[in-house]
């Protein structure tokens, strides 16, 4: 199956003729269009179900992501309802199933080619345990990422074994079942397919092979021609055993006219198959959890990382007072946050990260917040936010709050290639002495920080502690749903400067911030009415002063158009324009990939320096993609002099994008877009906050596999540089503290790879499902190139329980229901059933799926446990789930419809045959 990065499927041109990999939707079948087709309908379902069991209605008003993210959450909170993280949600998850044809290539085991079938579902069921794990512990980026890439390896098995030729419609469910065995393999010796001279045969397996429905898959060789004799091949340009006898292959990745039937049934079953193991793990960790992983959630994360030392009782009192002002005026709306974190620091101590949905328990958890200790004024700030970094969701809002300096200011490389892998924005408010010096070079300072904000986008805001309470209203206007940046800007030297940006008629609340000394400002609109920064309220907006921070609030009647602001001041200051919109974008810069089924990449770290940038886009409109057309997309510098480098686009449909920059600026750069909204027929402009930068040094590591608790973990990693070779130093973090060693020294020829082993130990009782994010950085001994790669791997306790609870219907009354439904009203029946987990590790969570009327049960710690459910005989089926601790699923259903069958507690099976979609063509 071939496979591409994110939503739509990129156009690649390769040695030959060109090969389209269309949109989804557009009639192609690839890894992409599958996965795309499964997890749409099962967030459908999803979020149709949670809408029913709230008792609100679950229309869509069209089909794009956005339209059901609005659909989804939008019944009863008013506010702006943005698409941006489902988009990135999918995008992650498309990624990782990408990265599987470039990182595990010649992998058997990841393709379920050359038979390699029992290794084929081991890496399906320690990936299923890795995902349920991640889940439990709230880790969802870990799970999107271990999901894509075991979506592509069971969708492999579909199209690379014989199974649709076995004749076989329906999915091969012991792949995801491991207490039943696979049966019926083929064994080394067994020959299994004819010759085949012209490559492309309708059928070339054995009939024998077909006769006894033997399984089979074929041989792939990429570096070598061998085979075991009798064999099928895999097939292709890139199989060098398809040309050994047997000849040809039996890979339905493309659709053929000799393979149409076969290519089409393997999409269908694939398809088929996606959906239940996706079914597995939303019964596994329940509706609201499965959604959260999917992205479907309120935009807004409010995260804190606040200094308790001795000097900071008035700050903490402020952080406090916004948390309670936060969750009070936004409840019931979309500006509610999806969720809270709190991560406290000292000195030494930093941590732990506390995460919550609940509102209430995040209010207790920061009144319990106290000052003390400290004393020497640097603190372990940057080392409470690097938690924060890789804790909280991507693309969050991290608020800091400290009165001193970093005295782990060593992190600070670490923290700027988290902030770029997360593309999360860190707002500083400082309230201490901008006097104060650096004791030592260990020691940073308050400039450390307003660099780390312009580097994410965010503010650096210095106030007294008297102010503190004014400038917090910064985080009441970012803490929003569908919060977009129209421009950002820095000049160090200050100098006079007019800047433009255009503002559409589908942004509100817009905001403008500049932070600086001895500002004067003048902002004018597009019909040319002006207002300066003397007057606190004037025809544009009121503007509030406080520190080093002006707040310009503009009136909600403002036009759109193109705006201008004109700023004067000899010291340096910062520019940025905000709004609430839906009609947002996301990126990553990508990089082009070889192989058997080549495509693009996100990158980890920095672009390389001497070639063209690539980003792939994903736009979002108000009514979809479709609502919007982009007039051009650029790489601009942040920080003057202004330089801009347009780009070529190429439209992948459905809103995605291809774009390439053949001459990136020098320095730090953003990405900036500008198009027209075709709701209001008014343009727009959009810009990115995380600040890149180009490097000629490149690092490259693959994590293969989760990790147990206990045992150490050997992850390869090579460097290169197309600079000067000579020593680079290395660098590895993680943040869980985990025991590391690795060379911090490596000797680099120019364009040659070095090759270096690192090792890392999770200690033994690291609970299951922790998620770590590990930084490694290569720098030149001279400190002018560096670059880095930041890489997340599971710790994951070995499951050796897959058996599924099991349930016992011991008996139900019914018999006092009418056989006319019209009179059940006043009639009620009952079901009583024993639940019981034999020998594995007990059941965790029992909960009602289908159903009106009430379930109960006793102890879930005891052996076995008695369910009782009660209902109108209005309602007559009834399905409940038993999950046990590592995951298994089971489920329970009954229906006193005459014609039901009895009770059974097995895994649920979705109507996969209602949602094949048989038009899907070409390739997959």
């Amino acid at each position: 199956m071939t496979s591409v990065l994110s939503i739509a499927l990129l156009t690649l041109v390769l040695l030959g003729p060109t090969v389209a990999f269309v949109p989804i939707g557009g009639g192609a079948s690839t890894h992409v269009s599958i996965t795309g087709t499964a997890l749409l309908q099962k967030v459908t379902e999803t979020c149709r179900a949670v809408a029913e069991a709230a008792g609100h209605e679950f229309k869509p008003t069209g089909s794009s992501p956005e339209e059901l993210v609005q659909a989804c959450l939008g019944p009863t909170a008013t506010g702006e309802v943005s698409g941006a993280k489902f988009h990135s949600a999918l995008q992650q998850i498309y990624t990782q199933n990408g990265l599987v044809d470039r990182d595990f290539v010649n992998s058997a085991q990841h393709h379920f080619n050359s038979e390699a079938f029992l290794e084929g579902r081991g890496l399906i069921m320690e990936g299923m345990a890795a995902i349920k794990a991640n889940i439990r512990k709230e880790n969802f980026q870990a799970a999107r990422e271990t999901l894509g890439r075991v979506l592509h390896t069971l969708q492999d098995f579909y199209s690379h074994s014989n199974w649709v030729e076995l004749g076989y419609t329906e999915p091969y469910i012991n792949l995801i079942r491991p207490d039943l065995p696979l049966e019926n393999l083929a064994d080394v010796d067994t020959a299994t397919c004819s010759d085949c001279a012209s490559g492309t045969c309708p059928n070339s397996i054995l009939p024998n092979i077909l006769k006894e429905k033997k399984l089979t898959s074929g041989y792939m060789g990429i570096f070598s021609a061998a085979k075991p004799k009798g064999k099928c091949s895999h097939g292709g340009a890139g199989d060098l055993t398809s040309a050994v006898n047997p000849r040809g292959g039996i890979s339905k990745d493309e659709r053929r006219s000799d393979n149409m039937a076969l290519h089409n049934a393997a999409v269908n079953a694939a398809t088929a198959a996606s959906l239940q193991l996706l079914q597995d793990i939303r019964l596994a960790v329940g509706d609201n959890d499965f959604l959260r992983m999917m992205g479907i959630a309120r935009s807004s994360v409010v995260c804190f990382v606040i200094d308790t030392t001795g000097s900071m009782s008035d700050d903490i009192d402020e952080a406090r007072a916004v948390v309670y002002k936060i969750i009070d005026s936004k409840k019931g709306t979309q500006d509610e946050p999806s969720e809270y974190i709190l991560v406290p620091f000292n000195d030494p101590k930093f941590g732990p990260m506390i995460r919550t949905t609940d509102p209430d328990k995040m209010k207790r958890e920061i009144s319990k917040l106290t000052a003390a200790g400290g004393g020497d004024i640097p603190e372990m700030c940057l080392s409470g936010l690097q938690l924060a970094l890789t804790g909280a969701p991507a693309s969050s809002h991290i608020y800091v709050f400290t009165d001193a300096t970093a005295k782990d200011i060593a992190l600070k490389d670490t923290i700027v290639a988290l902030i770029r892998s997360t593309k999360s924005t860190v707002s500083f408010f400082m309230t201490g002495a901008s006097r104060r010096r650096r004791r030592s070079l260990r020691a940073g300072s308050f400039e450390d920080y307003k660099t780390l904000a312009l580097a994410s986008g965010g503010q650096a805001i210095q106030v007294s502690k008297k102010q503190l309470p004014q400038a917090t209203d910064v985080i009441l206007d970012t803490s929003t749903s569908a919060l977009v940046t129209v421009v950002q800007r820095a000049r160090n030297p200050g100098k006079q400067e007019t800047f433009p940006f255009m503002l559409d008629e589908s942004l509100k609340n817009i905001t403008i911030y500049i932070t600086g000394t001895s500002i004067a400002f003048t902002l004018t609109s597009p019909a040319g009415v002006s207002q300066s920064h003397s007057e606190a309220s004037g025809k544009l907006g009121t503007i509030q002063i406080v520190g080093n921070l002006r707040r310009i609030r503009l009136h909600a009647d403002n036009q759109a158009g193109t705006w201008k602001i004109n700023i004067n001041s000899n010291q340096p200051y910062t520019l940025k324009v905000t709004g609430q919109s839906t009609i947002t974008f996301i990126y990553d810069f990508v990089e082009s990939f070889k192989g058997p089924h080549p495509g693009y990449a996100a990158l980890s770290g920095r672009p390389q320096a001497g070639h063209p940038a690539t980003l792939m886009l994903s736009l979002m409109g108000r009514k979809g993609p479709s609502s919007i057309t982009i007039g051009h997309v650029a790489l601009v510098t942040v920080s003057g002099p202004e330089t801009v480098r347009n780009g070529t686009t190429t439209d992948l449909g459905n809103g995605d994008m291809l774009v390439t920059v053949d001459a990136v600026p020098e320095g730090e750069f953003v990405v900036i877009l500008k198009g027209t909204d075709k709701v209001s027929d008014s343009e727009f402009q959009r810009q990115s906050t995380t600040q890149m930068s180009v490097s000629k040094v490149n690092i490259q590591a693959v994590v293969s596999s989760s990790v147990e608790p206990g045992k150490t973990f050997k992850l390869p990693f090579s460097v290169m540089t197309q600079g000067s070779g000579g020593q680079y130093s290395i660098s590895a973090r993680n943040d869980r503290n985990f025991p590391m060693s690795y060379p911090d020294k490596l000797s680099l020829t120019t364009g040659q790879y070095t090759n270096a082993t690192m090792t890392i130990t999770p200690p033994a009782k690291t609970p299951s499902g922790t998620d770590v994010t590990l930084t490694v950085e290569a720098k030149s001994s001279s400190g002018v190139d560096s670059n880095y790669v930041v890489l997340r791997f599971s710790v994951v306790t070995k499951i050796t329980d897959f058996v599924q609870p099991l349930c016992e219907v011991l008996s139900v009354l019914s018999d006092d229901c009418p056989k006319d439904l019209s009179q059940c009203g006043p009639f009620q029946w009952e079901l009583m059933a024993n639940l019981t987990d034999g020998n594995g590790t007990g059941i965790e969570r029992v909960s009602l799926r289908q159903g009106s009327g009430n379930l109960t049960t006793t102890s879930l710690s005891a052996p076995i446990i008695q369910a009782n459910y009660t209902a109108s005989c209005c309602s007559q089926i009834v399905e409940f789930v038993a999950v046990d601790k590592v995951g298994n699923v089971g489920r329970c259903h009954h229906s006193i419809v005459p014609s039901s069958g009895p009770a059974a507690l097995t895994l649920s099976l979705p109507l996969w045959l209602c949602l094949l979609v048989s038009a899907l063509v070409t390739r997959f």
